[in-house]
């Protein structure tokens, strides 16, 4: 029976090969860090979510440790059975409370958390307004409900107007957007958007996957930084980047909606409750985020450092928001031989001992190939200069 079938999926493969969009995963042979190992030697890594350094933080993993003897391994049952501990309560008061909002509730992932939160809230009465470049959980999750579907050029506040004109006639209206756009490391203007919210009588949904835990005077993420925590009725986000790094997401929100979300929310319903030691690790993790404003200027400290001497060495750095730069930074490589460009000077720099990543179509618009650098705050001014000149080695060799 599988014949015919295995023939076709080899085609596939092939086809997705000789267009140089084959995905090839590297090993590690050591924990998540700013210095890793492959089996090609050691390398410095400079495409991880470790924006804070806590993946493999002493505190972080001593957290996790003790509550493997104290709470045990698995839940083996859902959150509404036998899968809640007062540690997850716990953690959903803590992540409430961090960002300012009536309620918390967890998800397996923050994929799951956006797979769950649109069918159980909006139904063929209502809209969702999107950006273009959304995460591909967003997507999907929208995907998931009956709501009319509008969607707005990225970033573009006029576009965005006339969806909501469009959706006029919904009974309600939610604008969807990522917090940081993961592909540009650019943020979304989350002020016009409230404003046109405001003006529309729509909600305001977030991801917050890459903002959670750094973004913001105290790390509360995007709404913070663009003062508007308080006119944005959800916010998804992961507690596997800056916030430990492991797994698990939350939706965090009114009181109505998460009490809504774990009556209807499937992935919340039909999927094990987050691991004890993943809990117990990420609430390790998040108080040491909202007590680490040294982290997060150290972030941001190596951030601008290495955009500036990217930008001196000749290296075309993605611009930054009007607001300031992510440490997201997308070094880019347009025009039709630009994706071969890039997979060969990845491929040189971790010959060279650093650690990057290319990204090319179909992840990102064709002409469009980048390296995709992410500065953490575990990186030293030492780490980021090797890095630019392993950048500028690969260049000079592979031209």
């Amino acid at each position: 029976m599988y014949g015919a079938a295995k023939e076709q999926y080899r085609t596939i493969l092939r086809e997705i090969e000789q267009a140089g969009l084959y995905k090839r995963e590297r090993a590690l042979t050591t924990p998540q860090d700013a210095h890793i190992a492959t089996a090609a030697g050691p390398s410095l890594n400079f495409c991880a979510n470790n924006y804070l350094g806590l993946a493999d933080d002493p505190r972080v993993v001593a957290a996790a440790r003790d509550a493997l003897d104290a709470w045990g391994f698995g839940m083996a049952s859902v959150r509404f059975i036998c899968g809640t501990q007062t540690q997850h309560q716990a953690l959903e008061r803590r992540l409430a409370e961090f960002l300012g909002t009536d309620d918390a509730i967890l998800f397996s992932s923050c994929f799951d958390a956006n797979g769950g939160v649109f069918e159980a809230l909006f139904d063929a009465d209502d809209a969702i307004i999107s950006d273009e470049l959304n995460h591909a959980s967003l997507i999907d999750g929208i995907r998931l409900c009956k709501a009319a579907r509008y969607r707005y050029r990225n970033a573009d506040l006029a576009d965005l107007a006339a969806q909501l004109e469009a959706a006029a006639g919904a009974r309600r209206k939610v604008i969807v957007t990522d917090g940081v756009f993961s592909m540009d490391g650019t943020y979304a203007p989350l002020d016009g958007i409230c404003e046109l919210a405001d003006a529309h009588g729509a909600l305001v949904l977030v991801d917050e996957s890459h903002a959670v835990g750094f973004v913001g005077a105290t790390g509360a993420g995007t709404p913070e930084l663009f003062g508007v925590a308080d006119r944005v009725d959800l916010r998804t986000g992961t507690l596997g980047k800056a916030l430990g790094g492991a797994s698990g997401g939350y939706v965090a929100a009114h009181a109505e909606i998460v009490d809504l979300l774990r009556q209807r929310a499937r992935p919340y319903l039909f999927s094990n409750s987050v691991a004890p030691m993943v809990v117990a690790g990420s609430l390790a993790a998040l108080e040491i985020a909202t007590e680490s404003p040294d982290a997060r200027a150290r972030l941001a400290a190596n951030t601008a450092l290495f955009r500036t001497l990217m930008t001196e060495a000749g290296f075309d750095v993605n611009p930054p928001s009007a607001v300031g730069p992510h440490p997201i930074t997308p070094i880019m490589f347009p025009g039709e031989d630009g994706a071969i460009r890039a997979t060969r000077i990845a491929d040189r720099m971790l010959a060279d001992g650093v650690y990057v990543i290319a990204f090319s179509f179909p992840v990102v618009p064709r002409g469009k190939a980048r390296i995709r650098v992410q500065l953490s705050a575990a990186h030293s001014e030492e780490d980021i200069r090797r890095c630019v000149a392993a950048f500028v080695a690969a260049r000079d060799a592979v031209g």
